[in-house]
């Protein structure tokens, strides 16, 4: 593992294609981060799939039903920022309703531009882009590669 600026804010996803390491903006999206962090830390996202790979578009996961529909315990306040969903951004999914961000996000696999300001961007892919290209294509993929585990880097 590499040495990462800020540990503390350094989410690091083993998943059945290697690591992928995220830079959380808690400048950007404090609430998002602060969930994500918790869940992080109750080992909600061991072992959750990854339910939609979409080629060109993006990776999805964070759902414990592994369908899409499911969530955590809570939803957050939508947190909007003039952040740009390019290349390894990592934002919240959501339903039609604002509000309605959990636990599941997505990395953005190429630029997605006509998402900027409707979801909440917390974060970027820094380490592991080729982990994120190499997972299995799908809605859900016929093979989902899978989250092992989940840790902040801080706690290596």
């Amino acid at each position: 593992m590499a040495d990462y600026k800020n540990p503390e804010d350094t989410l690091i996803l083993e998943t059945s294609k290697g690591n992928i390491a995220i830079e959380m903006r808690a400048d950007v999206a404090p609430l998002h981060v602060a969930q994500i962090k918790r869940l992080v830390k109750e080992g909600f996202y061991d072992g959750i799939i990854f339910h939609r790979v979409i080629d060109g578009f993006m990776a999805q996961t964070g759902c414990p039903e592994g369908t899409g529909t499911g969530g955590a315990d809570k939803n957050i306040k939508a947190e909007f920022s003039k952040e740009a969903h390019v290349r390894g951004a990592c934002s919240m999914a959501r339903s039609q309703m604002p509000d309605s961000a959990s636990s599941q996000f997505f990395i953005c696999l190429d630029d997605a531009g006509f998402l900027d300001g409707q979801y909440t961007y917390w974060g970027k892919v820094i380490d592991g882009m080729d982990n994120v290209d190499a997972l299995a294509k799908g809605e859900p993929p016929r093979n989902p590669d899978l989250i092992n585990k989940a840790y902040m880097a801080s706690d290596i």
